[in-house]
């Protein structure tokens, strides 16, 4: 069969790659084509637009380059009616995605939907177009398919899949454990710009511990050094699960690796910082109390989250200094347990693989 997948972000090129090796291993005829990035390439999917062209953050953001996205939009729908697959499997990335669903489901092709989107944050009345145009929803948070359910969704809870690709990970490194503090700024650079000056200038006031950049080879690191020329600071690229599993506590940009953090048993405070006026819609907006993957997942507050103007260097030191003492790291990891116990069983990404095949299979035997 041919898929066609599009994954807008580096965290959805992760599990959609993961995604395609299981489907790979099942069904010995797949063909693969999409948007995504290095790591579905490797798994051989034809990569027709880096999600390095797709990263718009914020409301503004996206305004300032809507011809950019509109021309994006036209040169996907038109690539899909080249390649006609048998099913348009999209992962995550909402402002796009659920657009592009509404067009195949008029042109009549399957739609699948692999890591909701936050609609349970905010634009619940998206719900109704995700009913209209998607066949199934693959959900990876346990609350998530309660949410679908209630609103008359098709949905099925396949587990994380971060357990799955955190395990697959080694541990040899040669980093001197435990002195280690991780700062995760982000996977775009307009977030980083934001984020990753406010994280650094906490370095002073520890003088007894190692600070490292978990940075990222499609950001660049002659990016992250722009950053950090006063300060004496390394990056790792590509190897955050291993700087992890070194570190002592972690400074994060509220996103998947909050969640990473949590299920690699990191204590961390959580960060976040926008574009004034994004930030204020977006507050408007929210109904949710927290940001923090790991908050949610608890329903309540198990991390710190700093967030706007409660970004600050004193704020960030205190809580930093409160993650390094014995008492707060272990309540932290305990609550951590009982998240990574709600996220469901290893194997998340096979377990999707086997039901969309055989979804497609009762598909096309009722046609």
């Amino acid at each position: 069969m041919k898929y066609y997948i599009i994954a807008g972000e580096a965290s959805g090129d992760l599990h959609a790659s993961n995604l395609i090796r299981e489907i790979s291993k099942i069904d010995r005829e797949s063909s693969f084509r999409g948007w995504g990035g290095d790591l579905m390439q490797m798994q051989g999917a034809d990569i027709v637009k880096h999600y390095r062209e797709l990263a718009f953050m914020g409301f503004t953001e996206v305004l300032i380059n809507l011809h950019t996205i509109i021309d994006n939009f036209r040169a996907c729908k038109n690539d899909i009616l080249f390649f006609n697959p048998d099913v348009i499997i999209l992962v995550d990335y909402p402002g796009f995605n659920i657009r592009i669903a509404g067009f195949a489901r008029k042109k009549g092709f399957r739609v699948f939907y692999y890591i909701s989107p936050q609609l349970w944050a905010w634009h619940v009345s998206r719900v109704k177009k995700i009913k209209k145009s998607i066949d199934k929803m693959f959900v990876i948070l346990p609350f998530e398919k309660e949410f679908y359910f209630k609103f008359g969704v098709s949905v099925d809870f396949v587990g994380h899949p971060l357990l799955d690709a955190i395990s697959e990970t080694g541990e040899e490194n040669d980093l001197t454990p435990r002195d280690i503090i991780a700062i995760l700024p982000g996977s775009r650079k307009q977030e980083i710009r934001k984020i990753l000056p406010a994280m650094l200038s906490v370095i002073p006031f520890f003088k007894n511990n190692r600070f490292i950049i978990a940075g990222m080879s499609s950001i660049g690191k002659e990016f992250y050094e722009k950053f950090i020329e006063h300060y004496n600071i390394e990056i790792v690229i590509d190897d955050t699960y291993t700087l992890l599993r070194k570190s002592a506590a972690a400074i994060v940009t509220s996103g998947t690796a909050t969640l990473e953090t949590a299920i690699l048993n990191v204590p961390q405070v959580v960060c976040y910082k926008a574009n004034p006026i994004s930030y204020l819609l977006a507050r408007w907006l929210a109904r949710i109390k927290f940001i923090a993957l790991p908050n949610l997942i608890a329903g309540g507050e198990v991390v710190k989250e700093l967030i706007q103007n409660n970004l600050n260097t004193g704020n960030l030191a205190c809580e930093l200094k409160g993650l390094l003492t014995l008492e707060i790291a272990s309540a932290i990891k305990k609550d951590y347990e009982k998240i990574r116990s709600a996220l469901g069983a290893k194997g998340s990404s096979e377990r999707t693989a086997r039901l969309m095949i055989n979804y497609l299979k009762t598909y096309n035997y009722q046609d």
